[in-house]
């Protein structure tokens, strides 16, 4: 198996940041291959970290089994810092791009810990507080057959947009486990997998808990802590911070729409709306989790419009802390203001958002992370290899449409005579034509309309013969169209990179550990040498 290993990366001010634009770094304050960054980052968190607020951090972490627990007293002790990573829970994983980004975070953490000398703790944030059932209830596998399939939980009508750490797996969910584990490859590695699957996805778990579970268990070997958006630890640190968020809210969105300005006027697109009125909080009740705007009655819930007073809310987050959570800007304010945060490691939307932040963060009396883009990797097995081989495809090609490659290979496949046949025969018309045309116009010079009007009908049906020879091509071609079908399910499933589509499963049943074994001895990291779009 072949893995090509590059620095995640994207359009716009994201490609800009990666690159070191000088036009996208004042929207970012560090750029994560800037000399001595990590140092400078280091100071402003020992100003505002002390040994409590370090083990007050320390005691909203999960210790995996694999992890070194001694490791957080070390980090408590001797003023350690953090490298975060986070993601919304996925069924059975989620996404590959979530083992990327926790085995970056690692390998991100033991660089700083190597420059600076001090512990540095990887840590991966779940976030079981979002409400989005849509995006996290399914989960695609190659099947034996190679087809991908989609796996998905639809869940209950009464849930409605409750917060995923509170909706509990139905018996649908253990039939769609069943069809899961179903399509499997059969492997020395499969039934270890299953049995992680069947404890943490089944009826009366939830998906935040599996995902959890399952992450933990790959990923707690390699040092990766875990914590979650509704630990009570977080909760009680950042009571305070949600309190001011919720009294100076209208400040904040001056803050966060002069930067939305400031994007647009560079040229760049906001990843994250700035909606007027809007408060960055959500508040859970009998509606479900819903965003918060100021009102001239105190704030109102959207969409149920419910009316609430700021002692409301107050209330609300101390008879249960997780009923109030942060939005997606102001989750990092409340993770740096908990945790001694040198670096985020981010997707290609993440940075998006952090684009957005820097004033925020300011506002809020933080330095924001350093931004570190996550590894992205392309994962080709063997067979792939040798059909991308046979056929001079590159992945750039598999991201087009099927029948567009189709197309372009049964158009590469046509006899190189009868493309010179067709070639010579349109090149005659045309010389015939214009010769025509020059001898009718002397008699009648519309009749020159007519010739050329010949023409073009010649052209149409040398261009439908040219259409049938390549359909008569892809027939003779079926094996081998087949064959980049295959490759493209597994390298560009729905003209997406597999990292952003199939989850883990499928590689883990196939090579078993040895496959993070290896994404983990791949993904270098140098501070010196930072990575960037060519690497």
């Amino acid at each position: 198996m072949e893995l090509i290993v590059s620095c995640a990366t994207g359009k716009g001010i994201v490609q800009d940041y990666v690159d070191r634009s000088p036009k996208a770094l004042p929207f970012y304050g560090r750029h994560y291959a800037e000399e001595g960054v990590f140092e400078d980052k280091a100071l402003e968190l020992d100003l505002r970290f002390d040994q409590d607020s370090r083990r007050r951090a320390a005691d909203a972490l999960v210790v995996p089994v694999g992890a070194d627990r001694s490791r957080l007293e070390a980090f408590v002790e001797d003023g350690g810092f953090m490298v975060t990573t986070g993601q919304q829970p996925g069924l059975y994983g989620g996404p590959l791009y979530s083992i990327y980004k926790g085995l970056t975070a690692v390998r991100v953490a033991e660089a700083a810990e190597a420059k600076l000398g001090k512990p540095v703790i990887p840590v991966f944030w779940v976030a079981s507080d979002d409400h989005d059932w849509e995006e996290a209830n399914h989960s695609y596998l190659i099947n034996t057959e190679n087809e991908l399939c989609r796996f998905e939980v639809r869940g209950s009508k009464d849930q409605g947009r409750q917060s995923l750490h509170r909706i509990r797996l139905g018996e649908e969910a253990d039939r769609v486990l069943d069809d899961f584990v179903a399509s499997l490859p059969i492997t020395e590695f499969t039934e270890e997998l299953v049995s992680l699957l069947r404890a943490g996805f089944s009826s009366g778990s939830s998906i935040p808990q599996g995902f959890h579970d399952l992450l933990q268990h790959l990923l707690g070997r390699f040092g990766l802590f875990f914590t979650d958006a509704t630990d009570l630890t977080i909760k009680a640190a950042s009571r305070d911070l949600v309190r001011e968020e919720l009294a100076t809210s209208g400040t904040m969105e001056d803050v966060l729409r002069g930067t939305a300005d400031a994007l647009e006027s560079a040229g760049y697109g906001l990843q994250a709306a700035i909606m007027p009125e809007g408060v960055n909080l959500f508040v859970e009740g009998a509606h479900g989790r819903e965003r918060l705007y100021r009102d001239p009655a105190g704030f109102r819930l959207n969409p149920s419009q419910e009316v609430r007073s700021a002692t409301d809310v107050h209330a609300s987050f101390d008879s249960d802390p997780a009923s109030v959570s942060p939005n997606v800007l102001f989750r990092p304010i409340v993770e740096s203001h908990v945790f001694p945060t040198l670096a985020y490691v981010a997707g290609p939307g993440e940075i998006g958002y952090y684009a957005q932040l820097s004033d925020y963060f300011k506002a809020h009396n933080i330095e924001m992370p350093i931004v570190w883009p996550r590894f992205s990797v392309a994962t080709i097995e063997k067979k792939v290899g040798k059909v991308l081989k046979k056929f001079d495809v590159t992945l750039d090609d598999l991201q087009r449409p099927f029948h567009e490659i189709a197309s372009g290979f049964a158009h590469d496949e046509i006899p190189i005579e009868s493309k010179e046949a067709i070639g010579k025969l349109r090149a005659s018309i045309s010389e015939g034509v214009s010769e025509l045309q020059v001898t009718v116009s002397a008699v009648d010079p519309t009749l020159r309309a007519s010739a050329e009007q010949f023409r073009n009908q010649a052209f149409g049906t040398l261009k439908d013969l040219e259409s049938k020879l390549a359909q008569a091509v892809k027939r003779k071609s079926a094996i081998a169209l087949s064959q980049l079908e295959k490759a493209q399910v597994h390298l560009m499933p729905n003209g997406k990179p597999t990292e952003r589509v199939q989850g883990p499963m499928y590689y883990l049943a196939r090579y078993g550990g040895a496959f993070l074994d290896t994404l983990y001895e791949r993904f270098e990291v140098d501070l010196d040498r930072p990575p960037d779009a060519g690497r």
